[in-house]
Order: structure tokens, then C-alpha cells, then sequence
């Protein structure tokens, strides 16, 4: 019979002179290593989840300031200070930034307000961004 099948057995002297019998299997000599491979399981899928936040904050961000960048720019436009109509204005400057333009309104001739939506490479949903821009107060 193999020493790893086998039941470790000892004797031991308790108090009063009583032996008592105390059974150690051996098949426990590698729990240490399944417990480890658990724990390190389980940190990947928390960093992996972190990751993934990661990810969504930063293409929020991006959404945003595509948004941002693209109200200003269709804001100078609306106010004569650059050429072309806002929302196609708005728009190029969104599709450099990676985003597309989902929504544009002028209104009182001077302010719009900007919707964009940047897709992102997996399936984590789009990323949102609006602005509104317009003269100073």
C-alpha cells in the first residue's frame, strides 16, 4: 500500500495517563495548493471586473469630450465665427474624436446643445456624452 493512501496513526498521553488516538489522513498534504489556485482565481476575476470599469469610465470620458469639443465648435459656427452650418460642424469634429454626432439643436440662434455615442470595441454598451455650448453670459 502506498504512504499516500495510508492513515497516519500516533499515539499521544493526554492528562490522567490516558492515550488518546489521533488520525491524520495523508490525501490532506495538498490542500494548501487548491486553496492558493482558488484564492488566485478569484483575484483575476476581481481584476478582470476592474478592468472592465476601467474601460467604461475611460469611454465616458472620451464620449464626453467629444461632446464638449463638438458643441464649441458648432457654437463658433452658429455665431459666424467659423464657417459651415453647426451640426455638420459638430459632427466632423465628433468623427475625429471617434464618436458619432447623435443629436444637434440650435436654438436662439447662438447656443446648441450636442449628443454623442462612442461605441465601444467590446460588447460593454455605447458611452454617452451632451454638452451645451454657446456665447459667453
Amino acid at each position: 500500500m502506498k504512504r499516500a493512501w495510508r492513515v497516519i496513526h500516533r499515539r499521544w498521553r493526554g492528562p490522567g495517563g490516558r492515550t488518546k488516538e489521533i488520525y491524520s489522513p495523508a490525501l490532506e498534504r495538498g490542500a494548501g495548493t487548491l486553496l492558493a489556485l482558488a484564492l488566485a482565481v478569484v483575484v483575476m476575476a476581481l481584476a478582470a471586473g476592474l478592468l472592465l470599469l476601467v474601460r467604461a469610465g475611460i469611454l465616458a470620458s472620451q464620449a464626453a469630450t467629444a461632446a464638449d469639443l463638438s458643441a464649441l465648435a458648432a457654437a463658433d459656427a452658429a455665431r459666424g465665427l467659423a464657417e459651415g452650418d453647426p451640426c455638420t460642424v459638430a459632427a466632423a469634429v465628433a468623427a475625429r474624436h471617434g464618436a458619432g454626432l447623435t443629436g444637434c439643436t440650435v436654438t436662439g440662434g447662438e447656443v446648441v446643445e450636442v449628443s454623442t455615442e462612442l461605441e465601444a470595441a467590446f460588447s460593454l454598451g455605447a458611452a454617452t456624452g451632451r454638452s451645451r455650448a454657446g456665447p459667453p453670459p
